[in-house]
């Protein structure tokens, strides 16, 4: 019965990458063609608009789609009335997936990564491109003022402070940079939390595994709430609030 179990798990990955490569090597030369020709008829800023649409396009189709319905991701949003932004969205990192489960927020985003993902080929340029940020590549004051930048743009930035994949359904302590630039541009902050994915791969293997993904997306925190707060303070804050609720979301798999 394992092997049999083990077979299956081995055809649905051997399917899987099959599909995201040859989805990869048609819709990222479509989707950047697209946007060249759009850029002809739009302003700079427009195009940016459309080319982190793009991506997240893209990133849509490849957690939705291309696994079948062996992984199923579920996104809940308890804002009452989600506002239009820009937000800056603090997310706990389980999975070398979570940045693409990402695509599920209907907003023109960024992510701040590691310095790995702009390493990838292909995507590592497109990231580049899009205006991805890396706190490790660059000096804080310099990484504050392009945020703060993206953020007056009307970008919102996505940020996972733990700095790397727990791994498991533990959560690392958090970095406070993302929280100084949230105090400095008097952005809103909106926890994000994942369950169901730290097997989705497992950490150090690209093998995915079947199963269900949970995505809620909290009430936003207004800079109002917080304006008072220490970095330090802060950042413990929003960590608290998302463990709280990743653990209820785990107890409920």
């Amino acid at each position: 019965m394992k092997s049999i179990k083990g077979l299956k798990l081995i055809f649905f990955n051997i399917a899987f990458y099959f599909l995201f490569f040859l989805y990869s090597a048609i819709a990222i030369p479509a989707l950047t063609l697209l946007v060249a020709y759009f850029s002809l008829f739009m302003s700079h800023r427009n195009t940016m608009k459309w080319f982190r649409r793009a991506i997240s396009w893209y990133g849509m189709v490849a957690i939705k789609v291309l696994p079948f319905s062996s992984i199923r991701i579920y996104y809940k949003d308890y804002e009452k009335k989600p506002g239009q932004g820009p937000y800056i969205f603090v997310c706990n990192h389980r999975s070398a997936t979570d940045p693409f489960l990402m695509a599920c927020l209907p907003y023109e985003c960024i992510q701040v990564v590691n310095i790995w993902p702009f390493r990838l080929p292909v995507l590592g340029i497109y990231a580049r491109w899009a205006g991805y940020l890396s706190i490790n590549e660059i000096p804080f004051k310099q990484f504050s003022k392009q945020a703060v930048k993206l953020l007056r743009q009307g970008v919102s930035i996505i940020v996972f402070p733990e700095g790397t994949r727990s791994g498991g359904k533990s959560m690392g302590q958090f970095h406070g940079s993302i929280f100084r630039v949230a105090i400095e541009a008097k952005c809103p902050i909106v926890p994000v939390c994942i369950s169901g994915n730290e097997n989705i791969p497992p950490r150090g293997s690209f093998l995915l595994r079947p199963g269900k993904i949970k995505i809620h997306k909290l009430p936003a925190i207004k800079w109002e709430e917080f304006k008072d707060l220490k970095p330090f303070k802060l950042k413990n804050m929003v960590r608290n609030i998302i463990s709280e609720e990743v653990a209820v979301m785990d107890r409920k798999e």
